[in-house]
């Protein structure tokens, strides 16, 4: 596994975003990784972060689907162009498209992983699927089409 998480690489400009960014302190600053040709994220909910007694709230899960598939998007594209992550231009991934399907109910004070596989990548988008475990459980299954930020969200 590398040392240095994805979204650790994100310019700053793009570094707030609830769930990855990690100058957002009110947000859930997932990390993800590359491990054995897949990505890996680790991430234990908070208490505050419930459904109903004992069960973590969906759209958490939702929310850890999309990010950690977004960012192993990028990942991926810097992987194709045979570049280092963080080199410039930076390269910065938006969800055209996010469906997560929930197989069981996730359990509260687990830590949850959450494993991306790259369906596919090209030069404008990417397509990851996700499996969310808490311990050898595996809760919901996701799938993003990530496409690379349009300039007209960049910061002028």
């Amino acid at each position: 596994m590398t040392r240095t998480a994805f979204q650790d690489f994100y310019p700053e400009d793009f570094s707030h975003c609830y769930g990855c960014g990690r100058l957002n302190n009110a947000g859930l600053q997932i990390k993800s990784f590359w491990d054995n040709g897949e990505s890996v994220c680790r991430f234990t909910p908070d208490k505050h972060h419930i459904a109903l007694p004992g069960f973590v709230y969906g759209g958490l899960i939702a929310s850890l689907v999309d990010c950690h598939c977004v960012g192993t998007a990028a990942a991926a594209m810097y992987r194709k162009e045979n570049r280092e992550m963080g080199s410039e231009p930076a390269i910065r991934c938006v969800t055209a498209s996010l469906k997560v399907d929930y197989l069981a109910p996730t359990p509260m004070g687990v830590e949850l992983e959450l494993r991306g596989k790259v369906i596919e990548v090209t030069q404008k988008k990417a397509i990851i699927d996700a499996k969310v475990f808490a311990g050898k459980q595996l809760c919901a299954t996701g799938h993003v089409v990530a496409v690379k930020m349009p300039g007209t969200m960049a910061r002028k």
